[in-house]
Parts: C-alpha cells; structure tokens; sequence
C-alpha cells in the first residue's frame, strides 16, 4: 500500500511527463552537545576508576564522543524512483550490503551484513538508495530484529512496490567480547512483505539468492 507521503499520481505514471521522482529522506533528528557528552564521558571513565590525565589518554572521552556521534549520524539523501517502463517483475537484489550500528541494550557495535529485495510495482528505485537506506535506520542505538523491520516497512511505504525481502547477517560484540563471549557467532534476521511472504515460490527464490551472497 502507498504512503501519503509518496502516493503515485497520474503524472507519475505517464513516465513522459514525469521521467523520475526523489522523495527526500531527512537523518535521524538529534541535538548534539559535544562539550557535554565529553564531560559526561570524563566522569564515566572515573567512575570506572581509569585515570585520564596522561598523555595517552586525555583526549579519550572527546574520541568516544566524536566516535559515537558519528555512528549516530547519517546523510540526508533523495529516494530516487522511476517508472517501471518495460513492466519488470522479478526480483531486485542488493547482496551483502555492509552496515554498522550499535546495540541499544549496551552501546556495543554489531556489523555485518544486509540482503536487500523488492519485486517492483509500478516504479523501481536507484540501487545505490537500497544501502542508503539500511545506513539511515542503522545510524542510531537499534536491535537487529526492528532495524530488519524497519528497512522492509520503509521501503514498503515508499516504493509500493509487489513485495520487499530483508535479510541482516551481523556479529554483536555485546555478545562475542563480553558475556558469554561467544566469538565467531552471528545473528540471522528476516522480514518479508507482500508476495514475498505469500507466495512461497518467492520466498525460496529470494533466501536462495541471500544464501548465495
């Protein structure tokens, strides 16, 4: 089903009017303090009884800043689309898509992968905006399973397209350099939408191709 935001017209569908729309996809909102979040880095590494005056280790708290600020950022970018002139039906896939994030539950990094597909509806989409739109919902605190989520819904609303496939393959230091330090593990995700999910000859199509990756 089409958004609001990005519900096709009739001008859109007469491609010779209209060749291509881009609707503008905004960055997470957030206000950024840098002096304060270095304060409160300083006091957290205290409080963990590591001394930060040496040499070594006085510009830590602003490099732990800096370094979180840039995992929760991401660029503004056009969803660029165009009509599906010669009516193609089957599977788009971008394999092996590389995303970062960090787990909300610690603040650990978890990167691995993301396996991104549509069957398109009336238009189709630049490909490079498939990994800009993994690296929009993965640039905040997130857990695996909504970020997976995310992406398909987002893709669903927007492009409207016959179905949407997810797959994120990522390593979760919160697990394998703490806790049960399970090194060398990973955690699989999936969401499927519209045919995709219905139709089961879809669905065999597109895990074999995400295994294929």
């Amino acid at each position: 089903m089409t958004s609001a935001a990005h519900r096709i017209d009739p001008l859109e569908r007469g491609h010779t009017q209209r060749p291509r729309t881009a609707l503008r996809v905004a960055a997470p909102p957030a206000a950024v303090d840098l002096d304060a979040a270095t304060r409160a880095a300083t006091d957290l590494l205290h409080a963990l009884g590591i001394d930060t005056t040496s040499e070594s280790l006085r510009e830590t708290p602003a490099r732990m800043v800096r370094a979180f600020a840039e995992l929760f950022s991401s660029d503004d970018f056009d969803l660029t689309t165009f009509p599906n002139d010669e009516g193609y039906d089957e599977l788009v896939l971008a394999r092996s898509v590389p995303l970062r994030s960090v787990c909300e539950h610690h603040l650990l990094p978890f990167f691995g992968v993301a396996h991104v597909g549509y069957l398109p509806g009336e238009r189709i989409v630049g490909l490079s905006k498939l990994a800009r739109v993994v690296g929009h919902f993965a640039a905040r605190p997130q857990v695996q399973e909504r970020l997976t989520t995310q992406i398909a819904h987002w893709l669903d609303d927007h492009l409207a397209p016959a179905g949407v496939g997810v797959v994120i393959e990522a390593e979760h230091t919160c697990m394998t350099v703490r806790g049960v330090q399970a090194a060398g593990s990973s955690t699989v995700t999936s969401a499927l939408l519209g045919s995709l999910r219905a139709d089961a000859r879809s669905r065999q199509e597109f895990f074999a191709l995400t295994r294929g990756a």
